[in-house]
């Protein structure tokens, strides 16, 4: 955009007096939305949990605890409204999914402050599906089993920051222009279910050239004062690049493409598109100063580590890095990389072995030697989950400044929007049948023994395995105690052998969600369809088009179709009714039935219809609000504690003595700390690194929410009182050469309750 600016003010001013030229000027500029009929606004704003002591969402691995950060939680938010008439809001959680209870209680507070002008109709929150994010925020009993039970600094953290994103983007209204853009990424997701995918029928398998789906749709938001101010795109493929044994807080692979393109937009300026590691420079304009080593050594043997000292929980936000980044009030770059129909999408592209051989998985059960435990994916940077992540999220990244660069095509016209309840327990499905339609129903939820066995992402245990459909006696037997399936369920759910019938378990309270919500946002030839689980890419496809069709027929042009999943609550999978009889992890884990599938496509037809119509639809059957019922088995934070003489924020493992790191190596830091639960620092960091600019000016450098800089927390034992913070920061290829530091900022808490901040410094060291 700069060299653009730099070229027009060139031809101005050697055809100063030319109309013609001027109005070559303002044609070219036209872009940048200065005939608007949109208004538009985003914001952002730290999500980010618990980072101790609570169990991850997503692996129901009951061993994956949280202890650290690799990455920050956002809720990235853009509204977009016509000037007097209708407006739209979505939300983008660096999250598992989306959760019903957090929903209403938005719903709630956005009803308290605008009144009616966002509402349950024109908002839509949606997960990325990251597996590394605290759980226990869902309602449902079977979704926080693992995280023994609700968590409610997990919950409360969410709604804050999804409040605070759409209070940003509200305020941050103005005119501007939304441009949309596609393109394919080729090597970020391949089919984990191929067997199944197979099932569906050849000719339509025929239509697609590969098994799941390579576009990315990408929206460009252009602010007519400030220009570009935004991007948000969807695009399929799970949130596991990271394992199912990683403790570390992260936004996964789309939480890693976020932060590189927010990072890109804003150093664009001051740095190379890209570094060269591929991804952009954190710290750019730093300039040493310092030329001769020998001068840096003796500058950093003047820092040493100090003691622990008190600190002020604003500390932490005022040196965050990218708080000093932000041009005054000027909106911030907010860029979403949202979830699709990621169903049967995985990142780890390399496809699944044997750990104990190294051989491919069994093609049909995902097993090897009969067990599902040994088969796990691999992704680009195996056996590294970090590379993994971070390749995944860049190849994402980069589709996306490209598509963000040559977007052209302007989304014009209405906006509009329709949303209804529907109870999937008992819907009555018209299906077209030879000579006409059947009628069939769906079920109430239940899971299938598939669901046990887990993914080639994420195994599960014992002897489940993918594709059964009949079960085994001795878990039937287990799940009889629980609840036995009636005649009526077995033969709805067929040809699912159900391993837990969770849509008839109603102690202590509802197990899985019966109501859920489905929605169409429309922004001009855009509609955003949100659904409330993982669709399959057949599934997703099928959707697409059948919404496509009725909506084309009431327009003139192009219409583009985006599904954003996970969207508003969570209901686990959908699969084709052909993908369904295979019974593989997403068929078991598709909740209602062989015709789960046909329910949403003729749901949504209704709601597609309407808004070609013009019509108002039924809002159908609220959802319950389960909050007041929530059991929380989680223990807390009773105190924090350092060994006699030693403080908070202590170093209890320094950098070696006159140490000169690398571009490219580890340096670590080992400090005596305190439960991050006692703090979460939002819009804070735990981790910091600084860099020494002249002789005794320290400025942030790097801080949590950066790829390079890591996290960790522990302790000796459950029980223990003391803890550590370690922190892990692999230095960028792109570091500036100086003097460096690594800082700590916690949270003790006393016996008595009283919460004390703390910070802690490591002794300076030389980057080289």
């Amino acid at each position: 955009m700069e060299l653009f600016s730099r070229v027009h003010f060139n031809i101005l001013r050697a055809c100063v007096g030319s109309w013609f030229w001027i109005a070559i000027f303002l044609l070219l500029h036209s872009g940048k939305g200065g005939n608007s009929k949109y208004l538009i606004g985003l914001g952002s704003y730290d999500i980010t949990g618990p980072a101790a002591d609570v169990n991850m969402m997503g692996y129901a691995n009951t061993g994956q605890i949280a202890a650290g950060v690799h990455l920050r939680l956002r809720a990235r938010t853009f509204i977009v409204a016509e000037p007097q008439g209708k407006r739209v809001v979505f939300v983008n959680l660096d999250a598992c999914m989306a959760s019903q209870l957090v929903t209403i209680k938005v719903l709630e507070r956005l009803k308290a402050r605008y009144g009616d002008l966002y509402n349950e109709k024109n908002v839509a929150i949606s997960g990325i599906h990251t597996h590394a994010g605290p759980g226990g925020y869902l309602q449902y009993v079977v979704y926080i089993v693992t995280s023994l039970g609700f968590v409610r600094q997990s919950f409360d953290v969410l709604v804050n920051g999804i409040e605070k994103s759409i209070i940003e983007a509200h305020d941050n209204l103005s005119p501007g222009s939304i441009f949309v853009n596609k393109g394919e990424i080729l090597d970020a997701g391949v089919n984990r279910s191929p067997s199944a995918y197979l099932n569906n029928p050849a000719a339509e398998r025929s239509k697609y050239k590969y098994d799941v789906d390579k576009e990315m749709t990408l929206l460009k938001f252009v602010d007519d004062q400030w220009g570009p101010v935004g991007s948000f795109n969807w695009f399929a493929t799970h949130g596991t690049s990271m394992s199912r044994t990683n403790p570390l807080i992260s936004g996964d692979n789309k939480g890693a493409a976020a932060r590189f393109m927010e990072d890109w937009f804003e150093q664009r300026g001051v740095s190379d598109e890209f570094a060269s590691e591929g991804i952009p420079r954190r710290v750019s304009n730093i300039v040493s100063g310092h030329s001769e080593h020998h001068e840096l050594l003796e500058l950093a043997a003047s820092f040493q580590s100090p003691s622990g000292k008190p600190a002020t929980r604003t500390l932490s936000v005022a040196r965050r890095v990218r708080g000093v980044l932000r041009q005054a009030n000027k909106p911030a770059f907010v860029s979403a990389f949202c979830q699709s129909n990621c169903g049967d999408v995985s990142p780890n592209v390399h496809g699944a072995f044997c750990i104990d051989s190294g051989l491919p998985c069994d093609f049909n059960h995902s097993t090897c030697g009969g067990k599902n435990e040994l088969c796990y994916g691999r992704g680009p940077g195996y056996p590294d989950e970090f590379e993994s992540t971070r390749i995944i999220g860049e190849r994402q990244f980069k589709t996306a400044v490209d598509l963000f660069n040559k977007a052209s095509e302007t989304l014009k016209s209405k906006i509009d929007y329709r949303h209804a309840y529907i109870d999937f327990s008992q819907l009555e499905v018209k299906i077209p049948k030879q000579g006409g339609y059947e009628v069939v129903k769906t079920c109430p939820a239940a899971m299938g023994f598939g669901f046990a066995a887990g993914t080639t992402d994420g195994p599960g245990a014992f002897d489940f395995k993918q594709g059964d459909d009949q079960g085994n006696p001795f878990w039937k037997l287990v799940r009889n105690l629980l609840k036995t399936p009636g005649k009526e369920q077995v033969d709805c759910q067929h040809p699912k052998p159900i391993l837990l019938d969770t849509g008839e378990m109603k102690e202590p309270y509802d197990w899985a969600p019966s109501i859920l919500p489905i929605q169409i946002l429309r922004i001009g030839q855009l509609a955003i369809l949100s659904v409330p689980g993982e669709f399959t890419t057949m599934a997703g496809r099928r959707l697409r088009d059948a919404v496509k069709s009725v909506l084309s027929a009431g327009n003139n042009g192009e219409i583009h179709v985006v599904i954003a999943g996970l969207t508003n609550t969570y209901s686990q999978y959908v699969t084709t009714f052909e993908e369904y009889e295979v019974q593989r992890y997403e068929g078991a884990s598709t909740l209602y039935g062989p015709h789960t599938l046909s329910a949403y496509i003729q749901e949504f037809k209704k709601l597609a219809s309407a808004l070609v119509a013009n019509k108002e639809v039924e809002p159908g059957p609220q959802p319950p609000d389960l909050l007041n019922k929530q059991i929380s088995l989680l223990t807390p934070v009773v105190m924090d504690a350092t060994p006699p003489g030693v403080n908070f924020g202590d170093v209890s493992t320094d950098v070696p003595q006159n140490a000169t790191f690398k571009r490219g190596d580890l340096v670590k830091v080992v400090f005596w700390s305190a439960c991050p639960r006692n703090d979460l620092m939002t819009e804070g960091t735990f981790a910091l690194v600084e860099f020494l600019r002249g002789k005794d000016t320290w400025v942030p450098a790097y801080d949590d929410d950066d790829f390079c800089l890591r996290f960790k927390w522990s302790r000796p034992s459950k029980l223990s009182t003391r803890s550590h913070a370690t922190m892990e920061w692999r230095i960028p290829k792109s570091a500036t050469p100086g003097v460096y530091r690594i800082k700590h900022f916690g949270a003790s808490k006393s016996l008595f309750g009283s919460i004390r901040h703390f910070k802690g410094a490591s002794s300076a060291f030389v980057v080289a």
